[in-house]
Formats: structure tokens, sequence, C-alpha cells
């Protein structure tokens, strides 16, 4: 039944009514065969009750526009400090913050000259912050209320609050300095969770990671795929668990590439250690690119064919690790 008029039928005429109540014709879209509907379905792609879609983008360009502006002066802040920022995108409890401690560990001894520090976004609280700080590694909290996401100006605002001299980004256990030019140093931004709203907002960041664990679903990209398509690297954790969840890894490969078909993927384990030797591999190449700016050229379809090839073969055996280990506890 229509919470409006009160009509109760799935005719077009209450189809038509539905989108005019919507605010707008044709904002949303509606299945004859199911009654499922899709509000995305205007130019804005979303639907705001008494406002038309015109007016959403143009809200939208004004605001994501100043926000922009000041993701282009983080930019150049990060790089006038050798800085290479990385913006950790996922759902709540994808692992992001276990992920950032073990990564500051390990990069302990696979790179103890390397500045690191993180920028925490949550609603509320500094748990996951007090979490990074106890490895040794700078950390300032932000926390947004409601809002759903960083922005470019809260970030600026907290890499201000890491680069004074209580909480300047250097490498634990090394002599504070403030480093310019060529020295490297990495800054992670770990977002709130939430798959929807930071896939748009630049932060200044050179790339997005997008932390998928197998605890979600396999289909998480094709459900959220603005976030997956602004992703750089797709980290699928949790990957010790795979023999006690139902995850298929392939499917989950396929269908982040279909939403990004240039989307890198890595599957670790935070909590055991697997895959890790990978992901330092890539923050490596990180740094290395966005410093030396080294232009990579395309690759070519044999090229992509035999990356294609070896996540499936990545995925199958995964999957056979995963059978393995529950046979073994049966």
């Amino acid at each position: 039944m229509c919470v409006v008029c009160g009509c109760s039928n799935n005719s077009a005429a209450h189809a038509r009514h539905v989108k005019t109540q919507a605010g707008e014709a044709d904002v949303v879209q509606v299945n004859p065969g199911n009654g499922d509907l899709h509000f995305g379905a205007g130019a804005a792609r979303v639907s705001v009750p008494g406002m038309s879609q015109a007016r959403a983008i143009q809200l939208e360009a004004d605001i994501l526009g100043a926000n922009n502006r000041v993701a282009v002066q983080n930019r150049a802040h990060f790089e006038a400090h050798g800085v290479t920022a990385l913006n950790l995108v996922s759902s709540p409890g994808s692992g992001k913050t276990t992920l950032l401690c073990a990564t500051i560990e390990a990069l302990k001894t696979h790179a103890p000259g390397l500045h690191v520090a993180v920028i925490e976004g949550d609603q509320q609280t500094s748990f996951d912050a007090e979490r990074i700080r106890a490895t040794g590694a700078p950390a300032i909290q932000v926390n947004t209320g409601k809002g759903c996401h960083l922005d470019a100006p809260m970030v600026s605002e907290a890499f201000a609050q890491l680069h004074s001299h209580d909480h300047h980004a250097h490498a634990p256990g090394h002599a504070h300095d403030h480093h310019h030019g060529d020295a490297h140093s990495l800054l992670f931004i770990e977002n709130v969770g939430n798959l929807v709203c930071p896939a748009v907002w630049d932060l200044g960041e050179a790339a997005k990671v997008a932390i998928l664990s197998v605890t979600e679903g396999e289909d998480k990209p094709l459900k959220y795929p603005d976030m997956f398509a602004a992703a750089r690297l797709m980290v699928l954790n949790k990957i010790d668990l795979l023999p006690h969840v139902k995850f298929d890894v392939a499917r989950c490969i396929e269908l982040a590439r279909r939403v990004n078909p240039t989307i890198e993927i890595l599957q670790l384990s935070a909590t055991t250690g697997e895959g890790m030797d990978a992901w330092l591999h890539w923050l490596d190449h990180s740094i290395g690119h966005d410093h030396h700016h080294h232009e990579e050229p395309a690759p070519s379809a044999s090229e992509s064919a035999l990356r294609d090839r070896v996540q499936q073969l990545e995925a199958e055996l995964a999957k056979a690790r995963a059978a393995l280990s529950a046979d073994a506890t049966i």
C-alpha cells in the first residue's frame, strides 16, 4: 500500500505516482515484474525528497568542487614533504586497523628508515588511533560526528597536527627531523567504515585501497561499484577464515574486474601474515612510482590475459587450500 495515496497496485499509473512523489519524473525505476525500486536512475544518481535532479547535481558539484580544491593543496603539500598518502576504504570490520598495525610492525624490518604515520577516521572514539600509537607510529584521530566520511579539509588539518612538534610523522625509533625533498614518507588515511560516500571524496591521496574481508561476501564489488571503480587496489583480507566461511574468491575477483578492469588485487591475512610480503612489495612500488613519476607502458593484451590467468590460478589455489584445511579439521 502506498503511504501517500493509499493505493495498492502495481499498475503503470501507480509507478508514475511513485516517481512523482519521489520528487521528479524518472528519478526512480520500478521493475514491473517484482516491484523492485531503483532510486539512482536519474541524472544525479541519487534521490533527495523535494529536490530536483538538476539541483542535486549542482549541490554536489559545489560541495565536491570546494573539497577538491583543498585536495589539490593536500596533494601538493604531500609531495613537498615527500609523502605518499594512501586512502584505505572499506566497510566496518574489514580489518583495516589490524592490517595497519601489522603493516607498521612489518615495515620496521622491511623498511626501517621509512617514515610512517596514520590519520584515523571514525564517527566517535580514539580507539583505533590508540592502537596505532601503540606500535610507535604517530597517529591523529579525526572524529566526524554524524559525518560518514573524511574530507580534504579534515585531512589537511590532521596532517598539520602530524607535522606539529609533538606529532611529527617520523619512523619509530628514529630522530625527529623535518624531512623534505627526496625523503620518503608513507601516510595511511584510514577512512570511516563506509563503502558508499568515501568513493567520491578526493583527499589528495595517491590511491584508494579498498579492503574487503572474506566474511563480507563476494558480491560487494557489484553492490558498491563506485568504491571499487575508484580504487587502485583491492585487498582481500582475512583469507585465513576461508575454511570457515562461504566465499567464492574467483567470483569476487571476477566481479571486481567487471567493475574496474585495471584494479590490482592482493589476498592476505593480517592476522597470520600470509600474503603480507606482496602487500609490502606493493607499498614499495607505490612509493617509488609516486615520487619518481615513472610512466609505465600500458599492458599488452597478452600481459593482461596473463595477469587475469594468474589471478584465476591464485583464486583456485586459495579455494583448494580452504578445502584442504576444512578436510583436515574433520
